[in-house]
């Protein structure tokens, strides 16, 4: 079953999750090479790779005595699609908006 958008969306809502996916990009790791950049504990670690897991966005394997994680690229496609609706809409351009508010304001109050 593949995990809805809401789990990944939530799964990379935190700062550390889309590091660790960031490092994946490179090469798969060693959990403890996960672990290495960042000053909180392996369980810790382990929690977030268990919902990059779940969401998905990683895969995680044993060889020999080391677990190993590995970025699944195409976990993202469904996150990606449903964003790109949004492209459909052209950019709000704030400042002639602004402009258009001021003159439609001062007309009134005139």
């Amino acid at each position: 079953m593949e995990p809805s958008l809401d789990t990944v969306f939530a799964a990379l809502a935190d700062p550390t999750r889309r590091a660790i996916l960031t490092m994946l990009l490179e090469d798969d790791m060693a959990v403890t090479d996960v672990a290495e950049p960042f000053e909180i504990s392996l369980a810790a670690i382990s929690k977030h790779l268990t919902i990059l897991a779940a969401a998905g966005l990683i895969a995680q394997e044993k060889r020999g005595r080391v677990k190993w994680c590995k970025l699944e690229p195409d976990a993202l496609k469904a996150a990606s699609v449903w964003m790109q609706g949004f492209g459909q809409f052209e950019p709000v351009n704030l400042d002639a908006f602004e402009a258009f508010l001021e003159q439609e304001l001062g007309e009134d109050h005139a």
